[in-house]
């Protein structure tokens, strides 16, 4: 591992820690003069989650509408604008898993008891799973025969709350450790694979998975019964870390609003800023070191790829540390320009439960026109790929990318005021 890794773990845990001191909570006092949580919805916050939910749209958009032949982050075969298509998207999970244990903070700091919130996490991680399991596999999949499914975001969201629901009765602080701990040295696990530990191989896979020889690692599969396989895309570890520092970075929302700017601006340029060290150095941090390409351009996306399956130390850095920066500039009045961003951040879940099968839809719709209606009998199968000529363009990629998001804000608006208007205990699961 090297003193260099383990000494950049202690600055990480140990600046946040400070950054973090916990402060009383009162509503009695002006924001302005007291450290304070703030009643209502934080808009900064969900400004940064719509703005991931949009981006995330396009990973998803390119899944169903391109074919190119090579992964878009291979630097062999990749252009430039299929590689930054790809890599802007890597924002998206860690920024949305973080924000889920911000918001598990938020809840509590707000006068929800440890017991309540504790409930809540554990039956909303139990749901989030179910329909992982459920509805969006139908919406990737459109068949209920469940030979091929496979585990994403959304389950381990619901797993690492369902963690979450018996930290939250330790001290925020042992919370917060605890989640950069496992940020910073997992990549030390790197080096173990499901085949290694025999009849538990099927634990591992879902606890690390595996790591290839070059990024991106393919799913582990497990086969759970004869011609049933799931497909572990996203591996508990270090998710359940990120989710753990979300809920400890909550704590800058006691601070007082230009306190708190600073606080995030220097936490956000202090892991960019160690983001880039470290991976110059390429002792520590992701699996596969940067190396020399062809030409000066593509050794720099090199350094910019960093494994996502699982999430390594320096993809965690690379992609939290400019979100965070970005959240201190976030705090002022960004006008109507922010209102399409603060509607998405409002309602996540509603808007990644439609956006999906709305892009199978609309890839069915396209090929039916392509191929004729035979091709409805072609299952969506993640082994098998798209049929042969499948696939267009990535500026005629944007353009769908762009009309499914304008046809998604009429709805997410009308969900967001019915859930502002209303009290249901169910909604607060949406």
């Amino acid at each position: 591992m090297g003193i260099e890794s383990f000494l950049i773990g202690l600055c990480l845990i140990g600046g946040l820690a400070v950054a973090t001191r916990p402060a009383p909570i009162t509503d009695t006092v002006s924001n302005a003069r007291q450290n304070v949580v703030p009643r209502g919805r934080l808009d900064s916050i969900d400004v940064l989650r719509g703005l991931v939910m949009v981006i995330m749209a396009i990973d998803h958009t390119r899944d169903f509408f391109t074919n190119p032949g090579f992964e878009p982050t291979n630097l062999t075969r990749t252009t430039t604008a299929y590689f930054f298509t790809r890599w802007i998207t890597h924002f998206c999970a860690p920024v949305f898993v973080f924000l889920a244990g911000t918001g598990a903070f938020l809840s509590g700091a707000r006068g929800k008891p440890k017991k309540e919130l504790s409930w809540f996490l554990l039956t909303r991680g139990l749901w989030l799973i179910f329909l992982e399991l459920t509805v969006l596999r139908f919406g990737l999949f459109f068949d209920i025969d469940y030979h091929v499914s496979i585990l994403l975001v959304i389950w381990v969201i619901g797993v690492s709350m369902i963690v979450l629901a018996g930290l939250v009765f330790l001290p925020t602080k042992m919370i917060t450790g605890f989640g950069l701990v496992i940020i910073v040295f997992h990549n030390i696990l790197d080096r173990f694979s499901p085949e290694q530990f025999g009849s538990f191989r099927w634990l591992w896979a879902l606890l690390h998975g595996s790591v290839g020889s070059v990024p991106p690692n393919p799913p582990t599969a497990l086969e759970l019964h004869s011609g049933y396989i799931l497909l572990v895309r996203y591996p508990l570890i270090p998710w359940i870390g990120v989710l753990a520092a979300g809920y400890g970075f909550g704590q800058l929302y006691k601070l007082d609003q230009e306190r708190r700017r600073k606080v995030l601006r220097w936490l956000g340029l202090g892991l960019i800023l160690g983001f880039v060290v470290l991976r110059a150095s390429n002792l520590y941090g992701d699996p596969h070191l940067w190396t020399a390409q062809k030409n000066g351009w593509f050794t720099f996306l090199s350094f910019l790829n960093c494994e996502k399956y699982p999430p390594s130390l320096l993809y965690l850095m690379m992609t939290l540390g400019p979100a965070i920066l970005l959240l201190s500039y976030l705090e002022r009045d960004l006008g109507a320009l922010a209102r399409p961003f603060v509607i998405f951040g409002r309602v996540p879940l509603f808007y990644y439960l439609i956006h999906i099968p709305l892009l199978h839809l609309l890839a069915g719709v396209f090929a039916v026109i392509k191929y004729g209606p035979s091709i409805l009998d072609t299952k969506a199968d993640p082994t098998t790929g798209p049929p042969p000529g499948w696939g267009f363009s990535l500026p005629v990629m944007y353009l769908i990318w762009l009309g499914v998001i304008v046809f998604l804000y009429p709805l997410c608006r009308w969900f967001a005021n019915f859930k502002m208007h209303r009290r249901d205990a169910w909604l607060s699961y949406f």
